[in-house]
């Protein structure tokens, strides 16, 4: 059976975005996008790795939405992300936030273009990798929210000057952990009939709706989770994303690894039959 070829999904741009905090996050200093990214990856890996890679950041990349937007059921793209997992391109994490007053766990997925190892993963998660200063003629992430605003509602159209001007206020938004998506809803949202001065109305909602600042301890920033299950690991013991269960139920594995597993799962067996044995009695 032929595998089905990613020109049958829909465009990226039709595709939904998670709660804002959540979804994709692109990893820094991946090298330019060309035509044979993913020429290493098998076909099918290849075209989610390519659908991912064109998604916006906070995209919601759960198995069950991308599932909807991909020529692919939901166990085929399980099976995708974990083999990107371990071939370096993504990893799961999580981290903890306050939000008024109560904790909870935001998730996120790191995607990268260029293939990473696990140490690298391991020291960028930990915030130890070093990211590499964009060049003085390169704008900044922030710069382009501010002049997508235009796009979205021509009252809120900004001049080149006045992009340049609130770029360092944008910023604070990401260093806070928004994304662009985040940012752009936050001051598009609900506008007024009439926008008398754009650059003034942009300054004030960029002011009055700026996210809370996230207090970090010397934990990590995230705590790596296995893509396959989702359960945590600590720092390096996730071996290319996944727990060692889950590495070893991928397949291509050596003998010893398998023997492993295996008696993992015997003993799981043995000691469900001991306690079915004890309800009876």
């Amino acid at each position: 059976m032929a595998v089905p070829q990613l020109s049958a999904a829909p465009r990226p741009s039709a595709h939904p975005m998670a709660n804002p905090g959540y979804g994709k996050k692109s990893a820094p200093d991946q090298e330019p996008r060309t035509g044979r990214d993913f020429v290493h990856l098998p076909a099918r890996e290849a075209s989610i790795a390519t659908y991912l890679d064109r998604l916006d950041d906070e995209a919601d990349i759960s198995i069950k939405t991308l599932a909807k937007h991909l020529p692919y059921g939901q166990c085929a793209i399980g099976t995708a992300l974990n083999d990107l997992s371990a071939a370096g391109h993504l990893r799961r994490v999580r981290r903890p936030v306050t939000v008024d007053g109560c904790p909870r766990w935001v998730w996120h997925t790191f995607f990268s273009r260029t293939a990473r190892d696990d140490a690298w993963w391991d020291s960028f998660l930990a915030g130890e990798t070093p990211v590499t200063e964009p060049s003085p003629t390169a704008r900044s992430a922030a710069y382009d929210a501010l002049a997508q605003l235009g796009r979205i509602d021509a009252r809120l159209t900004l001049s080149a000057a006045e992009c340049g001007a609130l770029e360092e206020q944008a910023a604070e938004w990401f260093a806070r952990g928004a994304g662009e998506a985040q940012l752009v809803q936050a001051v598009s949202a609900g506008l007024p009939d009439r926008v008398g001065y754009a650059y003034g109305f942009v300054r004030a909602r960029l002011h009055a709706k700026l996210p809370p600042e996230q207090h970090q301890s010397r934990q990590p920033r995230y705590e790596m989770v296995c893509t396959a299950c989702g359960e945590p690991g600590s720092a390096g013991g996730l071996r290319g994303g996944l727990c060692g269960g889950c590495w070893g139920e991928r397949p291509g594995l050596g003998a010893d690894q398998v023997h492993d597993h295996a008696e993992r799962l015997r003993a799981a067996l043995r000691t469900g039959t001991r306690t079915e044995k004890g309800a009876r009695a």
